[in-house]
């Protein structure tokens, strides 16, 4: 929604919108990841994200302080590689499948539970 709202009236607009709303802007922070998403920050610097997305994100990181999250870094693939719309959400869930097999073929390789202490809980 804030890439479509920045392409008409431009982003630093869209952006205070937002924030005059007192609206999350979405795809920017991480509960977890306080200092910024790494899985973002490895992501965006693999390709040079569309003018719009590198536009929106320095009006966000310049009034809020906060960095993209991986839904923004999938979403600027997306736009760079003109993917299909839900590529971003297949691209998340792969990643995430891809974890719960590691985690279960450990568990079965080594005939015990991972304990809890060791498995890292990310929300997205």
């Amino acid at each position: 929604m804030l890439i479509e709202t920045s392409r008409d009236m431009g982003a630093m607009q869209a952006v205070d919108q937002c924030l005059s709303r007192e609206q999350p802007i979405l795809a920017f922070s991480h509960l977890l990841y306080l200092d910024g998403d790494p899985r973002a920050a490895a992501l965006l610097a693999q390709f040079q994200p569309e003018p719009v997305f590198e536009e929106i994100r320095s009006v966000v990181e310049n009034l809020t302080g906060e960095a993209p999250n991986i839904d923004f870094a999938l979403a600027a693939l997306t736009g760079f590689y003109a993917l299909p719309d839900e590529a971003p959400f297949v691209i998340f869930a792969f990643g995430r499948m891809v974890g719960w097999i590691a985690h279960c073929a450990e568990q079965v390789s080594t005939e015990k539970l991972i304990p809890r202490e060791h498995i890292t809980l990310v929300a997205s």
